[in-house]
Parts: C-alpha cells; sequence; structure tokens
C-alpha cells in the first residue's frame, strides 16, 4: 500500500510540476530574448563607438601633422624677426642718447 502511495504522491506531484516548470520555461525563454535584444544594441554601440574611435584618430593625426607643419613653419619666422627687432632697438636707443 505504501509503495501505491508513494506512486500515486510522485504521480501527482508530477502532474502539478509540469505547469510550473513550463512558467519558467516561458520566462526564461522571455528572458533570454529580451538579453538578445540588450546584446544587439550593444554591438552595434559598440560599431558606432569604434566608428567614431577611428574617425576622431585620424582627424587627430592629421591635426597632429598640421600642427607639426605650422610649427616648423614658425620657427625660421621667429629668428628672422628676433635679431631684426633686437637691432632696431639698440639703434633707437644709441640715437637717443646721442641726442641728448
Amino acid at each position: 500500500m505504501t509503495s501505491k502511495n508513494t506512486w500515486a504522491i510522485l504521480a501527482v506531484a508530477a502532474a502539478l510540476s509540469l505547469p510550473l516548470s513550463a512558467c519558467k520555461d516561458t520566462q526564461t525563454l522571455q528572458q533570454n530574448e529580451q538579453l538578445k535584444t540588450q546584446v544587439a544594441e550593444l554591438q552595434k554601440e559598440n560599431a558606432q563607438a569604434t566608428s567614431d574611435l577611428a574617425a576622431m584618430t585620424a582627424s587627430r593625426d592629421a591635426l597632429t601633422k598640421e600642427n607639426e607643419a605650422l610649427r616648423a613653419e614658425l620657427k625660421p619666422r621667429k629668428t628672422k624677426h628676433s635679431g631684426k627687432k633686437a637691432a632696431s632697438r639698440k639703434h633707437r636707443r644709441s640715437q637717443d642718447s646721442q641726442q641728448n
């Protein structure tokens, strides 16, 4: 008798657990779909961020080259002008001292 009762209890427990497991499976499937959607969105954002980074890196490199070219152009100008300014100041000072 106990074995019949045990089998009956197991059968009832199994019958009751099927809808619960089906419910859990449905929830799990829904969560999986939501996660797949989120992963797809994150992959799109990552691809966009990678594109943006590549564009910014290219812009930075171009600006660095332009900056170096401008600095190279500026160096000769500084030496030419600085010599003339110093000479003209000295010349003016010497004229002022002679007039006094």
